[in-house]
This record gives C-alpha cells, structure tokens and sequence, in this order.
C-alpha cells in the first residue's frame, strides 16, 4: 500500500485549501468526504447569503466571482467546484472514516468504510455543521422536527415552532413568515442574538413587534407533540401552542465521536477545545493536524472560512519541515 504525505479528513472549504497547499508543495495526498464536495454549504438553506464577501472567500489564487457583494450558496457551490477540478483534487466521496491506527514505520493506518490509506500525516478539517445540537427532549425524534432547513415551501400554511436566537433561526423565522407560515418563535434568552446579520436584525425585530411573529422570550421547549409543543417560562408557567413543525436551529457542534475514534483529545473545559498547538496546529497525536473551524471546538463563532484560509499554508509547511529532516 503506498504510503501517501498527507490523507485529509473532509472536503469542504478548508480540506480544499489544504489540498491546494499539499498540491502545490508537490505532496501525494488524498481527500476522504463523507458526503458531496463541500456537504456542509450543499445542506446550506437554498437561499441562503454569505455574511463574508466574496473575495473574503477567495482560496487558491483563484478569484470568487459573484454577482453581488456577499455571493449565495449557488454561488459558493460553483466556486468550490471550480477549485477542485482546477487543481484536480484526488477526493473521495461518499466515504466515511471509522478509525485510524498509528504505524510501527510511522504514519498511519485510516481505515474507511470503504478502503485503507496509510499516511505520514493527516489532517482533520471536518468541520461541525454535521452534528446539531439537540434540545434533549420528549418527541425530538418526531418526523416534524428538523435541525436543518433547506426551504419555506415545505411549511406553507402550517404552524411553525422556530427554536433560537441567532442568524438561521432568525432567518428561517422571516422566509417561513413570508412564504406563508404562521410563525412562533422560542428563543431562551431575553432577547435576539445581537450579531444577527445587520440586514436581517431590524427586520425580524419589527415582525415581532408588530405581531407577525410570535416570540416567547427566556423560555425553553419541555416537550414535542403531534399537535402542539409544550413550552416553559417564568411568566407563564408550563404552557403549550399548536403545532405543526419545529425547526430546531440550535447550532451545531464538532464530531467528538469522530475525534475520540481517531484519537484526538480536547479539553475537558465547557467549550471542549480540542487539544492543538495554536502555532502549528498539530494535535496530541504527533503528525496529525487540526484545520478550520474545529478548533474552537463548542464556540463555533471563534472561527469561520474567512480566518482560516491561511491553515492549509501553516500546516503543509510543517508536513514539508518534518519530510525534509
């Protein structure tokens, strides 16, 4: 089997980057993606804009085109697609890693679903889009709860329970209002997240003032029904509301389980930060690196595709030091 420089774990934004930096240090390298190129912007809503510009995206030397100043996720879709063919990424779809072993020679062993791949090094840059944070409550598991949200026609003259306070709740909230839902709004804290993109805030603020949306502040969701969800706040006690959908947009976290599988400790603080060298972005395990947003671990505002396009760079320079020693 021969052994590769550098197998990256993952193919969206970064896992590109980091493959363009090991194309063009002229390392062997392969990119293992569980799901379609940059999955996390494909599960993306479809009319979703970028808070970045454009050209705050840019990786590769290759220029994002786009038609207004923050591009669209059809926009980013074409860009990404662009990167891989120009620099003819070797990636792997549809391929999930289980484990990964270290080599008695050095390097190691990751074992996929479908295949093995032995590397001197390896890069983890999956993201965490992939795992949403769960309420934990009776009926989460119903068929009309999603954590993820694509579109508003689906919810056309239903009742739609909106749970969260920041960008995607707030915009799920307006589009499902305009498109024809009647929409509540459970938010836990005293008020709307106030980094909410600038052109959406006032907006969503004036709908609840006015009454087309409903928001119950400081409250939480004890339990998922059939036909209507039971809520909870001080003011009010336990009460409930119906309901026909709950879209959960309650943020996403990293894949611990990939990490504890794959050997990566964190720190055991209420973040959960991963154990990684800030300078060079190598992980407890000697060889293996840590790129993109994973490394703010719960705090997944810390770090955005804009301000770490330069841990491609910073990585594959330390895979070139160590493979020149």
């Amino acid at each position: 089997m021969q052994q590769l420089d550098v197998l990256i774990i993952g193919a969206g934004p970064t896992g590109i980057n980091c493959g363009i930096s090991a194309k063009k240090a002229d390392l062997s390298c392969k990119l293992i993606e569980k799901g379609v190129l940059v999955n996390s912007l494909f599960h993306f809503p479809t009319n979703m804009t970028f808070f970045s510009t454009s050209k705050l995206l840019e990786i590769g030397d290759i220029p994002f085109i786009s038609h207004n100043d923050k591009p669209t996720r059809k926009e980013a879709l074409e860009y990404y697609r662009r990167l891989a063919r120009s620099y003819e990424l070797p990636i792997h779809y549809y391929e999930s890693v289980i484990k990964m072993s270290p080599l008695k020679q050095g390097g190691y062993l990751v074992e996929t679903d479908k295949s093995q791949y032995t590397a001197q090094h390896v890069i983890i840059s999956t993201g965490f889009y992939d795992v949403p944070v769960k309420l934990n409550v009776p009926g989460e598991d119903l068929p009309k709860v999603r954590h993820y949200y694509e579109e508003a026609h689906p919810y056309i003259g239903q009742k739609v329970l909106v749970i969260g306070a920041a960008n995607s709740a707030c915009d799920v909230a307006l589009e499902t209002w305009q498109k024809g839902a009647s929409v509540t709004m459970a938010v836990r804290g005293p008020e709307l997240y106030e980094k909410v993109k600038y052109w959406i805030l006032p907006n969503i603020k004036n709908r609840i003032k006015e009454g087309s949306i409903h928001a119950y502040f400081k409250t939480t969701v004890r339990e998922i029904k059939d036909t209507e969800v039971i809520l909870y706040n001080e003011s009010q006690g336990e009460f409930s509301i119906e309901n026909d959908y709950v879209l959960a947009m309650t943020g996403y976290s990293p894949d611990y389980d990939l990490l504890r599988r794959l050997g990566i400790q964190h720190k055991d603080d209420q973040l959960k930060t991963p154990e990684v060298d800030q300078d060079t972005l190598e992980t407890n395990l000697p060889g293996v690196y840590m790129a993109g947003v994973m490394n703010g671990g719960l705090k997944t505002n810390k770090y955005f595709i804009e301000n770490t396009r330069e841990h491609g760079d910073i990585i594959i320079n330390q895979i070139k030091e160590s493979l020149s020693d």
